[in-house]
């Protein structure tokens, strides 16, 4: 059985998209907002999402581009808005359709056959998951930190899960609950100074490559930023 995964705020429109796509045999799984987004796809291989475009916290966008640098999953984007410009930078980005809000239940059963559809006549390629930046190149697969003259920078482990939460938020600020949430995948302590200790590590062991780059910039009373711009390489 395919599984979909619905990701949307509102209660109502979950158990509705739920109610229509099990009709149809599907299996389905829920998620509010990003952060359960992201234990859902933990614990369960997804063969395709339904994404809401406005979510609390970290929208539907930025979802869809983080997903889509890490994977190549079907993405069926929903939105209430009626601006076009949305919808060009949903496909832009990554997303595989889109649907207005309200939708009838055979249009969003047709658009979700033919991704899956489409996503099994095509081989599945992982998109490279090595990214540069500054003087940097890691590869998330091998946990390797380089510099631009190829010495690999020694990283622990939790660091290196540390840097790989910056590089694939870029540019982004990152509470700290969210970043023990993503690292470690469990309800964050507000009293838990594990991040800071760990940011201030990793910090030090880019800037003895990097000197004066500032590459982690500590955001007051909100938490930790990569400043530097992060593109994905081959």
């Amino acid at each position: 059985m395919q599984t979909i995964l619905i990701v949307d705020d509102d209660t109502d429109i979950r158990r509705l998209v739920g109610d229509i796509l099990r009709r149809e045999g599907y299996e389905t799984e829920q998620a509010e907002d990003a952060k359960e987004l992201d234990l859902v796809m933990r614990r369960t291989p997804v063969d395709l999402i339904v994404l809401d475009l406005m979510l609390p916290g970290e929208d539907g966008l930025s979802i869809c581009r983080r997903i889509r640098a890490q994977e190549n999953t079907p993405i069926l984007m929903l939105t209430a808005k009626g601006d076009e410009t949305d919808r060009v930078v949903g496909l832009e980005i990554g997303a595989d359709d889109y649907l207005a809000k309200p939708f009838g239940p055979r249009e969003l059963v047709a658009r979700v056959r033919a991704l899956l559809r489409r996503a099994s006549q095509q081989p599945r390629v992982a998109p490279s998951r090595r990214f540069a930046f500054d003087r940097f190149l890691v590869d998330l697969d091998a946990r390797i930190l380089a510099n631009d003259d190829g010495e690999v920078v020694a990283l622990t482990s939790s660091e290196f899960d540390l840097l790989a939460c910056f590089v694939s938020r870029p540019r982004r600020v990152l509470s700290r609950d969210q970043i023990l949430d993503w690292t470690h995948g469990r309800t964050a302590d507000p009293f838990d100074r594990t991040v800071d200790i760990l940011v201030s590590r990793l910090r030090k062991k880019l800037e003895a490559v990097s000197p004066a780059s500032g590459l982690i910039t500590t955001v007051r009373n909100n938490g930790y930023l990569l400043t530097a711009q992060v593109r994905q390489v081959p």
